[in-house]
């Protein structure tokens, strides 16, 4: 009898005695486990924002009341520590950045992206953003595209939120009904002072040192990009092209062309892209998945009554760009995207250097 209780179920035999379809269902349990799992996560880590938001305009609301100073929130963090020994996150720093929570966030905590994001993540949005919409602009990413704390830390260095979306583009016209969500893919100028390139640079040097350090190129293009080829040929009649790096963004469902140019942009490079990406909808991608291609000039520097005249003349979808090649000290007297050449060129000339 004892052996008839403690008697184990027989374990399912494995190969073709299986049902068809077996693993597939166990794929599909396993992705559901998963994904209650995550949310699960995310519902405890919204909870315990929701509670530090709390907590600090709680204390925030009290010592504005009652004129408190910086020793009575050492008391608070001693007594909260003491109270909840498991609890790490009662230090006295902490508080203080509660605090800063519900005065950045007077609103409920719980209705904003930021209350999706771990506490790392908020602390140093804090701590390294000085305006409200800074915050949100980056907490907003941060949720949407999953970036770890060190990519936040990134694009606030990068000031993602000054380039993104700024390039010259016709979007609204040649592509209506998404021209937000394309227009979030490019930015300007884009940052390769990470080449190290110096002197007059030919486009084949930088399309180069921008191939070798591909992961730092796509990473500085934006989630999403997957590198298909440089000097990607494409065959019309007889002749044959060769476009300078082809992309496909996997989340627009686009392939997106490059161009690149290491002078002034003019209306007849963006002729040449929008050839390009003509061809590659034409003979490349597969119109029954793929949306229409994108095309991103990326030059030195850009006139924009020139280019805004060339864009509305051109039925592709085209965005123009400018490139940030310069060492640090030097971007940061750099006025506008406009001057960018005119400052290049002093600059090159009296020290020779461009990165």
């Amino acid at each position: 009898m004892q052996n008839e209780l403690t008697k184990q179920p027989p374990i399912p035999a494995q190969g073709s005695e299986l049902p068809p379809g077996f693993f597939e269902l166990v794929d599909d349990l396993k992705a559901i486990v998963t994904q209650a799992s995550v949310r699960a996560q995310l519902k405890v880590n919204t909870e315990m924002i929701k509670m530090y938001w709390e907590i600090g305009r709680t204390i925030l609301e009290r010592t504005e009341r009652e004129r408190w100073g910086s020793k009575v929130l050492e008391r608070v963090a001693t007594e909260l520590r003491t109270a909840f020994p498991n609890q790490r996150s009662f230090g006295a720093r902490n508080l203080k950045y509660m605090q800063q929570m519900a005065r950045t966030w007077p609103e409920q905590i719980g209705q904003q992206a930021v209350a999706q994001l771990p506490w790392g993540h908020i602390t140093l949005l804090m701590g390294r953003c000085k305006t409200r919409p800074e915050l949100d602009f980056y907490a907003q990413g941060a949720v949407q595209q999953g970036w770890s704390r060190v990519m936040l830390d990134h694009w606030i260095d990068a000031q993602l939120h000054l380039t993104q979306g700024a390039a010259l583009n016709n979007f609204d016209a040649t592509l209506p009904e998404d021209s937000d969500a394309v227009n979030e893919v490019v930015k300007d100028p884009y940052r390769v002072d990470f080449t190290r390139l110096s002197g007059k640079v030919a486009e084949r040097d930088l399309e180069d040192a921008l191939v070798q350090q591909l992961v730092r190129f796509l990473t500085e293009l934006g989630v999403g990009f997957a590198f298909v080829g440089r000097q990607y040929p494409i065959k019309v009649g007889d002749e044959e092209f060769r476009i300078d790096l082809l992309f496909y963004h996997y989340k627009l469902h686009r392939f997106v062309v490059i161009e690149l140019k290491t002078d002034k942009a003019r209306p007849a490079h963006l002729g040449q892209l929008g050839f390009y990406v003509t061809v590659v909808d034409d003979l490349v991608r597969d119109k029954e998945r793929d949306d229409p291609t994108l095309g991103i000039l990326i030059a030195k520097s850009r006139d924009k009554g020139t280019i805004e005249y060339a864009l509305r003349s051109n039925n592709a979808p085209l965005a123009v760009s400018t490139y940030a090649a310069l060492p640090p000290h030097v971007r940061e007297l750099m006025p506008s995207a406009e001057d960018l050449s005119r400052i290049a060129d002093d600059v090159l000339e009296g020290d020779g250097t461009a990165g």
